[in-house]
């Protein structure tokens, strides 16, 4: 699909450069900027529908939540 858009001039010599860095056309770098950007923000609809859950079934944790949560937090920072 093509699409018309405004890009301000030192973001799109940016994007020109990153493209002859990359080897690739100006539009598969568009896409591939917009597919991240994406990507990036659907995590705002999970967020958003967990916290809907969260207020419909209260969002106060008991201990073992607790404890499986801090390790959970652990684990991912390595």
């Amino acid at each position: 699909m093509k699409a018309a858009v405004s890009i301000p001039d030192d973001v799109f010599e940016q994007g020109e450069r990153l493209a002859r860095r990359l080897h690739t056309s100006r539009s598969q770098l568009y896409a591939r900027a917009l597919a991240d950007f994406v990507v990036q923000h659907e995590d705002d609809k999970i967020t958003s529908s967990m916290n809907t859950v969260l207020e419909e079934v209260g969002a106060e944790p008991d201990e073992f939540t607790r404890r499986a949560a801090r390790q959970t937090l652990r684990r991912s920072e390595w």
